[in-house]
């Protein structure tokens, strides 16, 4: 599938009646969760479009190029909101959460398992340490307060138990930046891959940061909080590798591509034929933007599509489905941290690095961060901790249930006080 060689629908019918937004909603119970874990992909990549257009607005001057942006970006707002209305008025915060964890866990594992370019894979492994872990507490979280067992929302495709303890996550923000990867050296695979990984954190820390105040009690309040800011460093680490050199016109053409290709994929992965349809809907409604980027860079930067992106023709379709060999031994690594644009064992670092000194001002023992809390108050409550596991942990300090391990991953920042 090559979406330049499909003839484009004209710009005039990408608007919408105001009446036609709302879709059928999916049922939270009945829906497979590789649907919901689609969806939220979906309105990631339409916000990360959006945000890109608005600030290409603020960069250019010719208003001409404002207003043709701006068509293509009230088309796109209007899928966005005709996504949105797909979830149901009685999901709550944190049945959406499992979703969005389960995206990050299984989207990240997928990515990395098809990465060619070492940087790329070492910054998505190590996200992937981490989301998994924020899964988990979630989950826990869940059937402490709601009485609701995450394998209605999960199903048996991703494992639930540790990773890297969230209160090892905090690094120095000198830590969490990348080498920026060269568009022109890498194949059309990588370039997609860094837009959609951006695309999907993103909307995942403004999920946290939008929602997570409106949490019925305090726990559950501040571990939100507490982990949109480990999904800000997230998408800290993964922009960075994105291509400064691009031009505001050929990022445009490149986010429109990416988006032809993301919903390209979802249509041919989905298995809710409501929802395929509409994926079918909007991906030929991204092919008229596609389009219309290519116009915008041939007529002011006189460059062809194909001097931004070679060969049109689609890459390997994403496809959801289970990781759980992959993420049990990138599990092994969970000892791990970035330093500049390097990965190291944290307990190797000197005394005096960045992460120790951050890890000492920020988090102190980590006794007494809310999403230590939250297990340790489950163990209270019911004995042990709440897992899916096919078989044990891959790490021996990970495998009690009965106390919630915050020192692994943490090296010498991972002491205990009497600190409550």
């Amino acid at each position: 599938m090559n979406p330049f060689e499909l003839k484009p629908k004209r710009l005039e019918s990408l608007i919408v009646p105001l009446s036609k937004i709302p879709q059928k909603p999916y049922d939270k119970l009945e829906t497979s969760p590789y649907t919901k874990v689609r969806l939220i992909l979906a309105e990631g990549t339409e916000f990360e479009a959006n945000w890109n257009t608005h600030q290409l607005d603020r960069h250019v001057y010719n208003n001409e190029i404002r207003r043709r942006v701006a068509f293509v970006r009230r088309s796109e707002q209007i899928q966005h909101k005709m996504l949105s209305s797909l979830k149901p008025k009685d999901e709550n915060i944190l049945e959406t959460t499992l979703a969005y964890e389960q995206l990050a866990v299984d989207l990240t594992a997928i990515l990395a398992k098809r990465a060619k370019n070492y940087v790329v894979k070492q910054q998505l492994d190590l996200a992937l340490l981490e989301d998994f872990d924020h899964l988990y507490r979630f989950s826990d979280l869940l059937e402490m307060e709601q009485g609701k067992n995450f394998e209605k929302y999960l199903g048996d495709y991703t494992e639930v138990m540790p990773g890297r303890p969230t209160v090892a996550e905090f690094r120095h923000p000198n830590d969490d930046i990348r080498f920026a990867i060269n568009s022109c050296k890498n194949d059309l695979i990588t370039n997609i891959d860094v837009g959609i990984i951006v695309a999907a954190e993103q909307q995942t820390m403004n999920f946290y940061m939008n929602v997570g105040n409106f949490y019925p009690n305090d726990l559950g309040r501040r571990m939100f909080s507490e982990i949109a800011l480990i999904e800000e460093q997230h998408v800290t680490g993964y922009e960075s590798l994105k291509d400064p050199d691009m031009t505001w016109l050929e990022c445009n053409l490149m986010h429109e591509y990416t988006e032809c290709y993301v919903y390209y994929s979802l249509y041919n992965d989905e298995s809710d034929q409501n929802i395929k349809a509409l994926y079918e809907r909007i991906f030929e409604q991204e092919v008229c933007h596609l389009h219309e980027a290519a116009d915008l860079l041939k007529t002011y930067e006189g460059k062809s599509w194909c001097e931004v992106i070679p060969n049109g023709n689609f890459p390997e379709l994403l496809k959801f489905g289970e990781n759980k060999s992959y993420i049990r031994n990138v599990l092994k690594d969970c000892n791990l941290t970035a330093v500049k644009e390097g990965y190291v064992n944290v307990r190797d670092l000197a005394d005096n690095s960045d992460y120790y000194k951050y890890q000492r001002l920020f988090v102190g023992s980590g006794e007494k961060n809310p999403s230590h809390k939250v297990i340790e108050k489950y163990i209270k409550e019911n004995g042990e901790d709440l897992r899916y596991e096919i078989a044990p942990h891959p790490i021996q300090e990970l495998r009690n249930r009965k106390e919630d391990n915050i020192t692994v991953g943490r090296g010498k920042a991972g002491f205990k006080t009497s600190e409550k």
